[in-house]
């Protein structure tokens, strides 16, 4: 049976992050156009980590991407806070992307020529002025330092990404998102280039992170024993949202 979407405990406008009727098409050639998502309503409360799973090209990473900013919906509505947001002018867009959200991809997008530590500080390199940078570099290195040592990798810092295994990539991928201070994860396949002791491992920092911190967390993933960690699971079956609420792993 499909449950409705709504999430527990309030009306969905008050959610930490609401997307109602998105639609999403990409084109192919000149003429060709590929529907992805066909109306998706999504909401997530604060605090709270819902993984989405569906069949490959179902949409997950586009619904993803919509939600973090990464990309326009053709059509539909994303709010932030009950403040739409997909409809704001570019830097604020860009803004939002950059302070609101950390992103944790499953090829972990890390600069080969940068250290651990300095990977980490890339979204803060991004995000402030030459002079806001130069007055808190030393208190933002320490932070960043401090966020390695809390994803296990305090004595990697100075390791360039090639000297690092996969799973050790990852967890510097998870900790240049958690740098920023987002208010929301979203990790796009985050266990998908790893083995499973290693994908076990990232699942485990993750779920402690949001039970600890209460941090607000989206999980695409194809793997229902990561879906399962989660405290809801959305599936998506042709290019609309199906959800049920998963027994949480212990």
């Amino acid at each position: 049976m499909i449950l409705p979407f709504i999430p527990k405990g309030h009306h969905a406008m008050n959610a930490h992050l609401h997307a109602v009727g998105l639609k999403k098409a990409y084109r192919k050639g000149r003429s060709l156009e590929v529907p992805v998502l066909h109306g998706v309503d999504f909401s997530i409360e604060k605090g709270e980590m819902v993984a989405i799973v569906g069949a490959s090209g179902s949409g997950k990473s586009t619904l993803l991407h919509l939600l973090g900013l990464l990309d326009g919906p053709d059509e539909g509505h994303i709010y932030l806070n009950g403040e739409r947001i997909d409809q704001q002018p570019d830097k604020k867009r860009d803004h939002l992307r950059n302070t609101a959200f950390g992103f944790v991809f499953q090829s972990y997008h890390l600069m080969p020529e940068l250290t651990a530590l300095e990977n980490v500080l890339m979204p803060q390199l991004i995000r402030l002025s030459p002079w806001q940078w130069f007055s808190q570099k030393k208190q933002l290195k320490r932070d960043a330092a401090e966020w390695l040592e809390r994803v296990g990798l305090g004595h990697r810092g100075k390791h360039k990404p090639s000297e690092l295994s996969g799973g050790e990539m990852q967890r510097t991928a998870i900790a240049r998102a958690l740098a920023g201070n987002p208010q929301i994860i979203l990790a796009d396949e985050p266990t998908g280039n790893l083995d499973a002791e290693s994908g076990e491992s990232v699942m485990k920092l993750l779920r402690d992170l949001n039970r600890e911190r209460g941090m607000t967390m989206i999980v695409v993933t194809h793997d229902l024993n990561v879906a399962r960690q989660a405290d809801r699971i959305v599936r998506l079956n042709q290019g609309l949202v199906e959800s049920f609420t998963p027994v949480l792993a212990a």
